[in-house]
């Protein structure tokens, strides 16, 4: 009986401690979530997130663009088909769509829940790897077709060829498309509102609901912010475009001044 009383008289100041510490770990949870809002509401923390969500989608989805640009000119069909459908299907889906789809169903395969933001980098890195593949096709095939012969007969695989001959030529005159593609990657970011993702609009939201009285003011500066910088990479996207053509210009002349030099040459030996 001494026993059960004692295991009694314990038993309260024991959930006692167990409330105290569900309580401070409740608190400090509130205390992250209030932390990250704060992150999230100042401007530049949106600007952050769309330029970090931007370069991160467009670095990842770089690589598995070129492969699947490969395999859509691979001659192999159960290769070709797969990619192209893959690249139809998504480029014909608005990516509002994309983001609640990877939303709701990557929880349900991986069994556990995905940050917003991890959810909005794998949707871009899948949708901007779908447009960057057909500028990738493009450039290869703009190349003349003359490319691949000559790399082959050096002893150059099918594979070895893309790799050391027509791609870094081709990847040169894409330079202007794929950066044109980043602008657009940085105005698709604000789709991730939807699920909370913490970027300029999102900020821009919790700002307007503080204040209440001047959505107007705010959504005309976000607007304002957007064109800044996209008007700024669009300026240095020009540069480089007409840096690209006058290399390109000054190539076809020197290529086009060797045969009259050889001829003049031969001229002045006979």
């Amino acid at each position: 009986m001494v026993t059960i009383s004692s295991s009694a008289a314990a038993w309260p100041e024991r959930s006692d401690h167990v409330a105290a510490f569900e309580h401070d770990r409740d608190r400090q949870g509130q205390l992250a979530v209030a932390a990250r809002r704060s992150v999230s509401e100042r401007p530049l923390g949106g600007i952050a997130a769309t330029l970090i969500l931007s370069v991160l989608g467009i670095a990842l989805a770089f690589p598995l663009s070129v492969a699947m640009a490969l395999a859509s000119l691979s001659p192999w069909r159960a290769l070709r088909w797969p990619v192209m459908a893959m690249v139809y299907i998504t480029r014909g889906v608005p990516l509002l769509l994309i983001i609640l789809w990877v939303y709701f169903v990557l929880p349900l395969l991986i069994g556990h829940s995905v940050p917003a933001f991890a959810t909005m980098l794998v949707t871009l890195v899948g949708y901007e790897a779908a447009f960057l593949s057909e500028i990738v096709r493009a450039g290869i095939q703009a190349l003349p077709q003359g490319q691949m012969d000559p790399a082959r007969a050096l002893g150059h695989s099918h594979l070895g060829a893309m790799r050391y001959v027509i791609l870094p030529q081709a990847l040169f005159n894409m330079v202007p498309s794929i950066l044109s593609q980043f602008v657009s990657t940085i105005k698709e970011t604000t789709l991730g509102y939807i699920i909370n993702v913490p970027e300029l609009t999102f900020a821009a939201g919790q700002i307007n609901n503080r204040l209440l009285t001047k959505p107007f003011e705010v959504y005309f500066i976000l607007a304002i912010s957007y064109f800044i910088v996209c008007w700024t990479l669009t300026q240095a996207i020009n540069m480089v475009e007409r840096r690209i053509t006058a290399r390109r210009t000054a190539s076809v002349a020197a290529a086009s001044a060797l045969p009259a030099a050889a001829a003049s040459v031969s001229g002045a030996r006979s």
